[in-house]
């Protein structure tokens, strides 16, 4: 089984053949991202429920990124924590 790798590390991984331009813009996601993921974490245990879902899809010179926004659910009812999936 591979062992899972973080967001950080996948990105490392990944970035072998990039240039440094490319190398450091994929480092400052995988920096946003692990930031995102704390605040929504903070969010749900603040009593929201808190959704990312794709709102576009950003197309340059043959390439293309996710554009994303949250779906922000306050005062859901609460789940009990054996009933959570691990995503």
């Amino acid at each position: 089984m591979t062992p899972k790798l973080n967001v950080k590390e996948r990105a490392e991984a990944q970035s072998g053949e990039m240039s440094a331009e490319q190398q450091a813009a994929i480092r400052m996601v995988a920096n946003d991202l692990h930031r995102l993921n704390q605040a929504v974490m903070r969010a749900v245990d603040a009593g929201v429920s808190v959704e990312i879902i794709r709102s576009a899809r950003h197309h340059g010179g043959g390439r293309w990124g996710d554009l994303l926004v949250p779906i922000i659910i306050a005062g859901a009812p609460s789940v009990p924590e054996e009933n959570h999936s691990a995503a």
